[in-house]
């Protein structure tokens, strides 16, 4: 299968493949590996359709920038007349009403979506395990888990299902699954792409991003997806940069990069993973790169103020959701307070009704200034300390896990789960982009990722850089 969109877009010039060849192979794919449960549904007929329709746009030169472009979304994207449900039971049998800005810049451009991926119950979770229709397997190791929550769309791009997929990143849901799948994952800045369309989970938090197996694909679905939206009033007026233009034009001896030495001491890392990241450093050195430690020294207070801020603003956001509108309604319902009740009971999975509750505790009388009053204040100190690091600074890099991906129920605690977003969290507090590249792989033949945050709003700097890590440092670590 194919690992850019410019080499599928070579072949459909020359006639060696066509659109309806592609969706066929990927349907087949998909069935092949249908025991990864990376899709709840595949749209096939219409992909066939949308491919046919494409193949004469080719023939007449009048088809848009995705031409050939095979995409998945997550289950958490509206897409007219389709079904979403957040991988949840209380959304079971509703269809949008329209379809998401990003996904629609998507189509505009000639993209085929082939099909919804799996994820955790309402993007709540770091290991795929909380979804309604299952758990989502390591397409590298079935035994493990693919990250989460966007786990489906990571394995849905490694196990060559699309060329690439649309997930979202409220604290590391695109970035850690890249990592765990070894595959590219960016989350834009904060405001970059609209949120319209996206259900939410944490409003302030959640982003729209994507994960393929090259950079320069990432550049230009970003760019596709990137700007002002009417529908969204948290989306940025500021004007996009062409993310492809230079893209292979970093100068890497011009670059000051920051490490934190605080990730790098934490007893929590994994000692390969520790080492990479270090050899990693020392070949941007090698190339004429200031590499430089940076104090921070906020790093115990991210994964508590993230979980105290993202489960407050899910209590709100999913109060919506109570049987009466649309989606699941108990049949054990008596009158409209066991309406609400037994439908949000049953139709809630574990983790979303311990998040709604914590939620709805730290904004009660009594705790909202102790708990949710005192995050925010955390959050802004956190945000003004990065701002003032990028004033001296291009980058700051970091490992994007602290592990390699785990086995399935292997953690028991909800905390220890937690933590597995120490690294990531950061980005989404900041509101500042992040990408995770496959950079590492580790001795127990899984992948890790290597993280480069850039300030907001210079994704085409990111991703330039990146770009060139990509092309200049080995990912055949450890020779595995």
């Amino acid at each position: 299968m194919y690992h850019s969109l410019a080499a599928i877009q070579a072949d459909l010039k020359q006639a060696k493949t066509s659109c309806e060849a592609l969706v066929k192979d990927y349907l087949a794919n998909i069935d092949n590996k249908k025991h990864l449960n990376a899709f709840v549904e595949v749209w096939a007929d219409e992909a066939l359709q949308a491919a046919k329709l494409i193949d004469t746009k080719i023939k007449n030169n009048t088809a848009g920038k995705l031409a050939g472009a095979v995409i998945a979304i997550k289950d958490v994207l509206c897409y007219k007349n389709h079904s979403v449900t957040c991988s949840s039971k209380i959304l079971g049998g509703f269809e949008s009403l329209y379809t998401a800005t990003a996904v629609q810049k998507l189509i505009d451009e000639d993209a085929i979506i082939i099909g919804r991926t799996n994820c955790d119950e309402f993007a709540m979770g770091s290991s795929n395990e909380n979804s309604f229709y299952g758990n989502v397997l390591n397409d590298l190791d079935n035994t493990k888990v693919p990250g989460g929550s966007s786990g489906g769309s990571a394995v849905a791009v490694q196990a060559d299902l699309c060329l690439a997929s649309l997930g979202t990143d409220t604290g590391g849901s695109i970035r850690q699954p890249a990592s765990f799948c070894g595959i590219v994952g960016v989350k834009p800045s904060y405001g970059r792409i609209s949120r319209y369309g996206l259900v939410a989970y944490a409003s302030s938090f959640d982003q729209i991003g994507v994960f393929t197996k090259s950079v320069e694909d990432a550049a230009l679905l970003l760019q596709i997806m990137s700007g002002a939206d009417k529908n969204d009033s948290t989306c940025s007026q500021k004007q996009v940069e062409d993310y492809l233009l230079n893209i292979s034009n970093t100068d890497v001896s011009k670059l000051k990069i920051a490490y934190l030495p605080s990730v790098l001491e934490s007893k929590g890392l994994d000692n390969e993973i520790k080492n990479r990241t270090f050899e990693i450093l020392e070949i941007l050195k090698s190339k004429g790169a200031t590499v430089e430690g940076a104090t921070f020294d906020k790093l115990d207070y991210l994964v508590p103020t993230y979980y105290v801020l993202t489960t407050a603003e899910a209590s709100s956001n999913l109060a919506r959701f109570d049987g009466v509108r649309y989606g699941f309604r108990s049949a054990n319902s008596t009158d409209l307070e066991s309406v609400y009740k037994k439908t949000r009971s049953e139709g809630f999975g574990k983790e979303v009704k311990r998040r709604i509750m914590l939620g709805t505790f730290v904004l009660s009388e009594g705790f909202y200034d102790a708990y949710y009053t005192k995050a925010q204040k955390v959050r802004r100190a956190v945000t003004n300390e990065i701002n003032d690091l990028f004033n001296n600074y291009d980058f700051i890099v970091c490992p994007t896990t602290p592990t390699t991906a785990f086995q399935f129920n292997s953690k028991k605690d909800p905390i220890e789960m937690y933590l597995n977003d120490i690294y990531t969290v950061l980005a989404n507090i900041a509101g500042i982009p992040g990408i995770s590249l496959p950079l590492g792989f580790h001795s127990n033949r899984m992948p890790f990722g290597f993280q480069i945050m850039s300030k907001k709003f210079s994704e085409e700097q990111l991703l330039s850089f990146s770009n060139w890590c990509m092309k200049n440092i080995s990912t055949n670590y450890l020779n595995n």
